[in-house]
């Protein structure tokens, strides 16, 4: 029997100045971002499977606890979690912990649980991560300035992510597309 196989087409998006960074509204005075400064493999693991559970997100569940731990305390890289009335409701992860890249600001993961979709707050909590990103020396001794912020998106991850990214002021750089194995997304626990 034959291996299942989906052309995915990914999107290579960038900001090259925190002036480009497009504002979006406040979604409301219920909704808070805060940083999740104590790294955590659990609760890192908890957002990665609960957002990314319907969109295929399955690279990092093969990860233990010891490689969460490793990447979490990297200096640079950092987790920044919408709270709705006190409920994590999505987070953005940036990753300006490279050694080869030093002024430059990954959006390594970013989304909302699937009941916190559609109602302004991915708009916000992209904005604000994306300006913390541009910010990120003031926080991290010895750090270079960022001069570019950078994500990607493709054709499995949610049918407006791109959309969002262009409305805040990414521009498209880079365009890609491969056949992949289809990869069953097994939800946040059993039977999800």
């Amino acid at each position: 029997m034959s291996e299942q196989r989906i052309t995915v087409t990914t999107w290579y998006l960038e900001q090259a100045s925190a002036g480009e960074l497009v504002a979006a509204r406040e979604p409301g005075d219920e909704v808070r971002v805060a940083r999740a400064e104590v790294p955590s493999p659990e609760f890192s693991r908890f957002l990665y499977s609960a957002v990314g559970q319907d969109v295929t997100w399955t690279d990092r569940l093969v990860w233990t606890h010891a490689r969460w731990r490793e990447f979490l305390e990297r200096p640079g890289v950092e987790t920044w979690v919408a709270y709705e009335r006190g409920t994590p409701a999505g987070f953005i992860e940036l990753d300006g912990g490279r050694p080869e890249a030093v002024d430059t600001v990954e959006i390594s993961y970013f989304g909302l649980l699937p009941a916190f979709r559609g109602r302004g707050i991915g708009g916000h909590l992209l904005a604000y991560g994306t300006a913390r990103a541009w910010d990120m020396a003031g926080r991290w001794e010895g750090r270079a300035p960022t001069k570019r912020v950078w994500v990607h998106t493709c054709t499995k991850d949610g049918q407006y992510a791109r959309a969002n990214y262009e409305r805040r002021g990414f521009r498209l750089y880079r365009t890609e597309s491969e056949e992949q194995p289809v990869v069953p997304t097994p939800g946040p626990w059993p039977g999800a």
